[in-house]
C-alpha cells in the first residue's frame, strides 16, 4: 500500500477539489449562500462520521468521512479567501510553519528521544508562539465535550510537571471524591452532588490516562456493548411474541446474561 499515489498526483487531486468547490460557490444556490456560521452545525457532523468510521474501523468510509471533513476545511479557506483575509495557501503556510516550530528535534537542534519528550516539548512551544497560547490550559477550546475537556486539561498539566509522582496514587483521589459524593448524597445536599459527581469523574478520567487507557474510547466501547446486549434482549423478546417493556426485571436480567455470554464466546 505505501506510495499509492505519487506526490504530482495527489497535488493534482487536490487542485481538481478547489476547482470543484470554485465551481460550486460560483454556480450552485446552495454552495453560493453558505457561511461559517451555516456550515459550522454541519462540520461537527461531519465530524462525528469520521470518528463512527474511526472507531468502526471502516477504512472505505474513512476514506469518504475524509473527502467531507476536507470538503469544509476548503470551503472555510474559500470563504476566508472571498473576504479577502486569507485561502488555503495560508492556511497550509501556517501549519508547516507551526509544524517545523513545534518539531525543532527534526528541524533544529533539540534533542526529544521519546514520545513523551516530544509532547513535553511541544506544550512549551506553545506558550513562545507568537500568536499561540498565553496560559498552560489557554489551548484547551471551550466547547470540547466535557470528557475530552478534561482529559486534556490533565494531559497539559502533566506536561508541565504537574501531575502524580506514582500513578497508584490516584485511587486515593478516586475514593476521596466518591467518599464526599456518597456524604452529600446521604445529606441531601443537592446542591452539591452535581459537583462531586463532577469532582468524581474529573478524578476518574485522570487515572485512566495515568494507566494509559482514553477515557472517550473506552466509554464509547461500553455505550455499544450496552447496545448490543440491549438489543439482543429485544430481539429475544420480539421471538417470543412479545414487548420488551412486557418482560419482568428477572427475565431481562436474564436475557441480557444470555447476551454477555454470547458476546464472550465470540
Amino acid at each position: 500500500m505505501n506510495d499509492m499515489h505519487k506526490k504530482e498526483e495527489k497535488l493534482k487531486a487536490f487542485g481538481e477539489m478547489l476547482d470543484v468547490l470554485d465551481t460550486l460557490r460560483e454556480k450552485c444556490p446552495w454552495d453560493r449562500k453558505q457561511t461559517n456560521e451555516s456550515l459550522r452545525p454541519n462540520t461537527v457532523e461531519e465530524v462525528y462520521e469520521l470518528v463512527d468510521a474511526l472507531i468502526a474501523e471502516d477504512d472505505a468510509n474513512i476514506c469518504k468521512e475524509l473527502g467531507d471533513v476536507l470538503l469544509h476545511v476548503a470551503f472555510y479557506a474559500k470563504i476566508g479567501e472571498e473576504k479577502g483575509v486569507f485561502d488555503i495557501l495560508d492556511v497550509c503556510d501556517r501549519l508547516v510553519a507551526k509544524l517545523k516550530f513545534r518539531h525543532p528535534h527534526i528541524y533544529g537542534d533539540v534533542k526529544a528521544d521519546t514520545a513523551e519528550q516530544v509532547v513535553e516539548n511541544w506544550e512549551k512551544l506553545k506558550l513562545k508562539e507568537k500568536d499561540g497560547n498565553r496560559t498552560v490550559l489557554g489551548g484547551v477550546p471551550s466547547a470540547l465535550p466535557a470528557m475530552i475537556k478534561a482529559s486534556r486539561i490533565q494531559e497539559k498539566a502533566r506536561n508541565v510537571g504537574f501531575d502524580w509522582e506514582k500513578r497508584e496514587e490516584v485511587w486515593d483521589k478516586v475514593r476521596e471524591e466518591l467518599g464526599e459524593l456518597e456524604q452529600e448524597i446521604a445529606h441531601g445536599n443537592d446542591a452539591s452532588v452535581e459537583e462531586e459527581f463532577g469532582d468524581l469523574f474529573f478524578a476518574v478520567i485522570n487515572a485512566a490516562r495515568l494507566y494509559g487507557v482514553n477515557p472517550e474510547n473506552a466509554l464509547e466501547h461500553t455505550n455499544r456493548k450496552f447496545i448490543s446486549r440491549f438489543n439482543h434482549i429485544e430481539r429475544r423478546a420480539r421471538e417470543q411474541g412479545r414487548n420488551i417493556s412486557d418482560l419482568s426485571l428477572v427475565e431481562m436480567d436474564r436475557l441480557w446474561d444470555e447476551a454477555k455470554a454470547k458476546n464472550s464466546s465470540e
